[in-house]
């Protein structure tokens, strides 16, 4: 039960993603400063700086492409604490850059979201 709700976040995000919606995207993020984005550039602390970031990556919908995400391995460690491995493409015209990532959920409030997220590209 718990990893579908959570495999539904991570599609919600991806169906954002590809609307060019990053405001929505960020919705399976934890809004807090505490919140970590380990990336090729160091580790960024912040929901909103993470937004920040998300938006001067990708400007338009051009270089956002159409993302797609693979669930390599889901463990629900807890009630209120799971860990997943996936993988990401990001299809645009030019190129499909690929990565890994880890993702730490936390169950916050009744609701499934991502404290720290480790990218790789």
């Amino acid at each position: 039960m718990e990893a579908r709700i959570i495999k539904s976040v991570l599609t919600e995000q991806q169906k954002a993603w590809n609307r060019g919606d990053i405001d929505e995207f960020m919705n399976g993020y934890w809004n807090s400063e505490a919140l970590s984005f380990i990336g090729k550039k160091g580790v960024t602390r912040g929901w909103s700086n993470t937004l920040a970031n998300y938006k001067k990556s990708y400007p338009d919908t051009a270089a956002m492409g159409k993302l797609n995400f693979e669930v390599i391995e889901l463990r629900v460690l807890s009630s209120d604490v799971a860990y997943m491995i996936g993988k990401y493409t990001l299809h645009r015209d030019n190129d499909s850059p690929s990565g890994h990532f880890n993702l730490l959920w936390n169950k916050i409030d009744g609701k499934w979201l991502i404290v720290s997220d480790h990218t790789s590209g």
